[in-house]
């Protein structure tokens, strides 16, 4: 009895054994398998590359202006609308000019009887019966009632809103009795007129690719609006200061702004735009691709093929006799799934790499803080 008893424990631990030396091999024969599926081999080949930076801005016309008015005074009437073409020296609103009115009138006044003044002292003075000096403050009188006149005639001529160019009334402008306050710095904007034919994406760049644009570079863009529509830019402008202005520190906002953005920079960058059909709106949000780099024909890996060491950039070349070789290679252009080599494979070479690329369309996008490929993997 304990013999079996005995027997059936041996067979029991035999089978548990069995177990699980059966699912190690198993595990170790999937961890290869998959180990194997992860190392591929790709063909070095030509196509075309390009290096891109991407960024997001905004839409706006080239020429736009606010109409405001150099006079406080309650608007009368408002004869154009949102959406309507206007010209340069069209009357586009009138305010009302009562006060002006008297004011001018009054000075008016002032004037008749200052030169009246001017003219008898004048004459007096010709005869000797009045002195130089009382000659010079008729002279005064007469040229300040002169100066005041000029004063009222152009605050009455200021009632008179005229368009300062051509172009359309973007958005709703002011209702009739709104008042409408002078002021250097907060005026109120009667209607904003601008130029629709011409216009730019104001981008901002992160100061990780902003070395890479130049003016006269080509870009692409899309709006939301427009699903699967693709518009043409080019870079016309770069600021040489970043959008906070944060290295001056005289600046009034300096200090805030540092803080509030911590350590990223970013620099505006205009580009104009090319919209025959006039569909871009002011305000719209452009997602914008610089292409700062493109090459036809270029000689190019896949990026999972290469590897950086101490000496610099390497593949492994995969050899006609089954083996692999470490080999250094310069790099050119990179994109998001191909790099450039301009030294050291051959059209046709065969390399190792960690994964399978799926795509053959090389274009790399940066983000705004510098992502994408920018320089050899580590």
């Amino acid at each position: 009895m304990r013999k079996k008893k005995t027997f059936t424990i041996a067979v029991i631990l035999i089978a548990i054994l069995v177990v699980i030396f059966g699912g190690y091999m198993y595990f170790s024969s999937s961890n290869a398998e998959k180990n194997a599926a992860s190392t591929e081999m790709a063909q070095v080949q030509r196509m075309k590359i390009k290096s891109t930076v991407s960024a997001t801005g905004t839409i706006r016309p080239v020429d736009s202006v606010e109409v405001s008015s150099k006079i406080t005074a309650r608007i009368k009437s408002v004869l154009v609308k949102e959406n309507d073409h206007v010209t340069a020296g069209q009357t586009v609103a009138i305010l009302d000019g009562k006060d002006y009115e008297a004011s001018n009138d009054q000075a008016e006044y002032k004037l008749i009887n200052a030169k009246s003044k001017y003219n008898r002292v004048s004459y007096l003075n010709s005869i000797g019966a009045k002195s130089q000096e009382e000659m010079e403050d008729a002279q005064l009188t007469y040229d300040t009632a002169a100066s005041n006149l000029e004063k009222t005639q152009s605050d009455l001529s200021e009632t008179v809103i005229v368009a300062p160019m051509d172009g359309i009334v973007v958005g709703e402008p002011k209702s009739a009795g709104t008042m409408a306050v002078q002021g250097n710095s907060n005026p109120t904007v009667i209607m904003t007129i601008a130029n629709m034919s011409t216009k730019q994406i104001l981008a901002k760049v992160d100061e990780t690719d902003i070395g890479s644009v130049k003016v006269g570079q080509n870009a692409t863009f899309t709006v939301d609006t427009y699903t699967g529509k693709t518009f043409t830019a080019k870079v016309s402008k770069i600021s040489q200061t970043d959008v906070t202005n944060s290295w001056n520190t005289n600046s009034s906002n300096s200090s805030a702004s540092t803080s509030s953005t911590a350590s990223v920079i970013y620099y505006y960058v205009v580009l104009d735009v090319d919209d025959p059909d006039n569909l871009l709106l002011p305000a719209m949000t452009a997602r914008v691709d610089i292409v700062t780099s493109e090459k036809e024909n270029a000689l190019v890996v896949p990026i999972s093929a290469l590897k950086t060491d101490t000496k610099g950039s390497y593949v492994q070349l995969s050899l006609p006799d089954g083996t692999t070789e470490k080999r250094y290679v310069s790099t050119g252009i990179y994109s998001d799934e191909y790099v450039e080599i301009e030294d050291g494979l051959s059209d046709g070479d065969t390399v190792a790499i960690t994964y399978k690329a799926k795509s053959s369309t090389a274009t790399t996008s940066k983000n705004s803080r510098g992502g994408g490929p920018g320089g050899p993997p580590i």
